[in-house]
């Protein structure tokens, strides 16, 4: 039976948090939510402290392929523990990891909000129209969604065509002017992992309405799921 988990991603931290108090003894620095968690703190998704997390004793560590480092992920198998690497890059993986995180990995009933995600993005609300957009994650150097991302798909669901979708790497590094040139109608600026805001990101696309939207809604893959369609849509309507 799961007593102990340590989670090393910022989303499978809050889904277990919210679907079992208690349960999680350790996270990153980077894990906010739910907000006020009282967990030992193991230091960044980059850089765990991984004599502290064996220190921990946790009967499962919570990893991500693409968030944390394999040679992170050896050393906590090499100290004996059971760490669970999970893989999203789209909507209907992200379902199928919770799942298998929560239920299968930390023996727990599936959380009823995870039911209440799936029928969000059934039919998720419309934006205005198709558009083409370019979708930053990055500055100095600028980094922007490619292919295969789990952002890219829920956009798509969204009606937001990522302009770099087709492109050979995820998270390919385009120079800014090609960028403005590349025929998108919108851009989208998250808060994560840049943290672009209305005095930080627009004014280097003029004239291309702007879409300042939640990283935690576009990114993470947890109870945010719920709300993220709708608030989404919101923000992607309002560009301006």
């Amino acid at each position: 039976m799961t007593r102990r988990v340590v989670s090393l991603v910022p989303s499978l931290t809050e889904a277990v948090a919210v679907s079992a108090p208690g349960l999680l003894v350790g996270a990153t620095d980077w894990c906010s939510r739910p907000a006020g968690l009282d967990v030992v703190r193991i230091g960044g998704t980059k850089n765990p402290d991984t004599a502290r997390i064996a220190a921990l004793a946790p009967d499962l560590v919570l990893a991500n392929e693409e968030e944390n480092r394999p040679a992170d992920l050896a050393a906590l198998r090499a100290a004996g523990l059971d760490v669970w690497v999970t893989e999203v890059r789209t909507l209907e993986q992200g379902f199928r990891e919770l799942h298998r995180v929560l239920v299968t990995g930390c023996g727990l009933a599936r959380p009823g909000w995870l039911d209440a995600a799936e029928a969000a993005w059934r039919d998720p609300a419309p934006t205005v129209g198709e558009r083409t957009a370019v979708v930053p994650i990055w500055r100095r150097p600028w980094m922007v969604l490619g292919r295969d991302t789990f952002a890219g798909d829920l956009l798509a669901r969204l009606g937001v065509r990522n302009r770099y979708a087709g492109h050979p790497d995820r998270y390919p590094r385009i120079a800014l002017d090609a960028l403005n040139a590349a025929g998108a109608d919108l851009v989208v600026l998250p808060d994560e992992p840049y943290r672009f805001t209305a005095d930080d990101g627009p004014e280097a696309f003029p004239g291309l309405p702007a879409a300042l939207v939640s990283g935690r809604d576009l990114t993470w893959y947890g109870p945010s799921l719920v709300t993220a369609p709708a608030a989404l849509a919101t923000a992607l309507a309002g560009a301006r």
